[in-house]
């Protein structure tokens, strides 16, 4: 295992969730391809039909169940380090009923990743008649939610190469092309810029800048257009980033900057709010008051944030509601939006981490109104 993944994926990390098994009563984990096996093991598994498999007993030693011809994947990545007992299944051999056979004697309750697919967790009940399932979640998700200096790290790196394709929006949005052009430019920026794989490109102009999931279309932008760019993708870390920008194709509407900047302060005020202590619902409150004060409060119509780190969404989610006082080590986005129906929207959001002293915000692009020539 090299430096950066010890680092990444701590050893420690599989004897720290089997007692938060045990402190939850459960009798063993398992953990199917997705974030929670690269959490436990840095293991990045294809999720395929076939099953792949982390069996963690609270009584016992772990093991990873995978058909033969993932074996040398498994013993290659991180987890090949760990001491992990890796058992390859064949094509004729039932695989759940081998992770059965090796539990230990009266396991009673395990608990399976949220990620699971339905015909597996199906196919385990049948393999272990009488036992209880619930989801391992609840147990590994206090875990992951509070990140490592060296996972803040990742977080910081994936945030500095998603700011410089922000930087660079200027050589692709302009009047007269479409939003999928655009799109198709800024994925393949966010290759370059140092990510695995594209997550999502959303280039939402004009009109469409009011939904904010909108998904990019053939509307050709016009001068004058707000346009909201909200662009991420998972780094080789395997770790994430997410940042939305508002920019302007030549002048906006006058009314847009009057509404821009409301939320311009609303967002300022949340990042610099973030401290531990502060609950989540309050955080969500800060910038809120702020955007209803201004006469926009009914058009900012979804949570300030979610946390992100091996997902880009993930807890904590910054939210009415929640009482969860954020902690050192919590990442999440802070992105409120303000969204006019058939006219505009906008949207700011910068990925930010709770540390003892504060918080710190890891883009750092401008958050003023950017102008772009037409």
């Amino acid at each position: 295992m090299t430096d950066s993944a010890a680092s990444l994926y701590p050893p420690e990390r599989l004897e720290l969730a089997r007692k938060a098994a045990a402190d939850a009563g459960l009798d063993a984990l398992l953990v199917s391809p997705g974030p929670d096996l690269r959490y436990l093991t840095g293991y990045h598994a294809h999720l395929t039909e076939r099953l792949v498999c982390l069996a963690l007993p609270v009584l016992g030693d772990p093991f990873l169940v995978v058909p033969h011809l993932e074996k040398p994947g498994a013993e290659a990545s991180p987890l090949g380090a760990l001491g992990v007992d890796v058992v390859a299944w064949g094509e004729t051999e039932d695989p759940y009923a081998l992770v059965a056979g090796r539990l230990p004697r009266g396991t009673a309750r395990v608990a399976v990743d949220n990620h699971m697919w339905a015909e597996k967790v199906l196919a385990f009940r049948a393999a272990l008649p009488g036992t209880e399932q619930s989801l391992a979640g609840d147990v590994l998700r206090e875990l992951r939610m509070r990140k490592s200096a060296a996972e803040t790290e990742a977080l910081r790196r994936a945030a500095g190469a998603i700011d410089r394709v922000h930087r660079r929006m200027g050589e692709w949005l302009r009047a007269g092309r479409t939003e999928r052009e655009v799109a198709r430019d800024v994925a393949d920026a966010v290759i370059e810029a140092g990510h695995t794989t594209v997550d999502f490109v959303i280039v939402a102009s004009g009109p469409n800048g009011a939904s904010p999931h909108h998904e990019v279309s053939d509307r050709v932008i016009r001068a004058g257009d707000p346009v909201v760019v909200d662009i991420g993708g998972t780094t080789q870390d395997g770790y994430c980033s997410d940042s939305t920008r508002t920019y302007a194709v030549g002048e906006p509407p006058a009314e847009f900057r009057e509404m821009y900047e409301v939320l311009r302060r609303a967002q300022h005020a949340q990042t610099d709010a973030v401290r531990p202590g502060i609950t989540a619902e309050e955080l969500d409150a800060v910038g809120r008051d702020i955007i209803a004060a201004a006469g926009y409060g009914e058009h900012f119509i979804h949570r300030t944030g979610h946390g992100i780190g091996l997902e880009t969404h993930e807890e904590p989610y910054i939210v009415a509601g929640s009482s969860r006082p954020l902690e050192p080590g919590m990442a999440f986005s802070v992105e409120p939006g303000i969204y006019l129906p058939d006219r505009f929207g906008a949207r700011i959001e910068d990925i930010a981490v709770c540390t003892p002293e504060g918080g710190e915000r890891l883009n750092q692009t401008s958050r003023d109104l950017v102008v772009l020539s037409v």
